[in-house]
């Protein structure tokens, strides 16, 4: 593992399930002083919301944030910059973060498609070290291939089968067609009288009644399979450890791999999946990890009969977050990551 020791970063980060808060802890368990900002002035389903569809109405309150931040770090010297994703961040940040470091490391982490967020490709050109966790982004754009990170919690569950108590697991937030899909592929779980557990998350009550009325995806969706709770990583882990296998339905037009699959097979866990752009990846394997058709659901029983397979141990450590950390802060790691892909 790389050493930070010493090394200053200033990390900001939307919020995402606290992983961002995980990263920072590491940086700073590896040396690294670490100030760290959530990137979106707020967290309330309404400003995410104007943010995604439009933030030039939101700018008064994001300009004075960001004022806030500048004021906060001034005087300060920082060694990097690191940025995930980004969808908040005015462009006078980083034009005066760039001014007060000239020579600072500036370090950006994509894991959306930028199809889906076209406004962040414009903040491209501002940093050194670019990354996402789309392969067709990585060619488009020309910049770096790192997919996502376990955390080393799931890891320790590899050991433990002592008590299953499911064969399918399905944890996951209520977007798309993930609930069409989802319930088509519990109907064929329940023929085949294998057990399952499905939790759909939304953030809110009132957005979720709203997005129900502009997203046709979601107008099957019934609410009351909804929870409006978010599990948190003891949660999750204690379902993992009750599972034969957990499921993973990504967004119809994402090919980047969800965190939810390096997690499930760190666990030991065998991974269904609805994309088939994994069978590019070094830890692929048909007795680990099923691809199913969203549009034709077919599951073999014998999958839920034989054993996971344990990963290579360095296939298992390119996987984490400390991998994740090094290719981003050291060496990127383009030459093994797409070496393993078959077009």
């Amino acid at each position: 593992m790389i050493s930070l020791k010493g090394k200053k970063i200033l990390f900001l980060s939307v919020s995402f399930f606290k992983y961002e808060k995980a990263i920072a802890k590491r940086l700073t368990e590896i040396g690294a002083e670490v100030d760290f900002y959530d990137e979106r002035p707020s967290n309330s389903n309404f400003s995410k919301g104007i943010i995604r569809l439009n933030k030039s109405f939101y700018h008064l309150k994001i300009n004075r944030y960001y004022n806030r931040i500048l004021n906060e770090i001034q005087g300060k010297k920082y060694d990097y910059f690191f940025l995930i994703k980004g969808e908040a961040i005015p462009t006078f940040f980083l034009d005066k973060i760039r001014e007060n470091n000239p020579e600072m490391e500036m370090i950006y982490y994509n894991f959306d498609p930028l199809s889906e967020y076209p406004n962040l490709i414009s903040h491209l050109k501002y940093f050194d070290k670019k990354f996402t966790f789309e392969y067709s982004d990585s060619v488009k754009y020309n910049i770096g291939f790192r997919p996502l990170f376990y955390l080393d919690e799931y890891k320790n569950l590899s050991q433990d089968h002592q008590s299953l108590e499911y064969d399918v697991v399905f944890i996951g937030s209520a977007h798309t067609d993930r609930y069409v899909v989802g319930e088509k592929i519990k109907s064929v779980v329940d023929k085949l009288n294998l057990k399952s557990y499905f939790y759909y998350y939304a953030m809110g009550r009132v957005a979720f009644r709203l997005k129900k009325i502009i997203d046709k995806s979601l107008k099957q969706f019934d609410i009351t399979k909804v929870s409006f709770d978010k599990l948190n990583h003891h949660q999750i882990i204690d379902f993992y450890r009750k599972t034969k296998s957990v499921l993973d339905i990504n967004k119809p037009f994402q090919n980047g791999l969800t965190i939810r699959t390096f997690e499930a097979l760190a666990s030991g866990r065998k991974l269904i999946t609805t994309n088939s752009d994994i069978k590019n990846y070094p830890f692929y394997c048909q007795d680990n990890i099923l691809v199913i058709d969203r549009d034709n659901i077919e599951l073999d029983r014998e999958f839920f009969e034989t054993h996971f397979r344990e990963l290579d141990k360095e296939i298992l450590y390119k996987m984490s977050l400390d991998s994740f950390i090094e290719c981003l802060f050291d060496r990127n790691q383009d030459d093994y990551w797409k070496s393993f892909r078959k077009n």
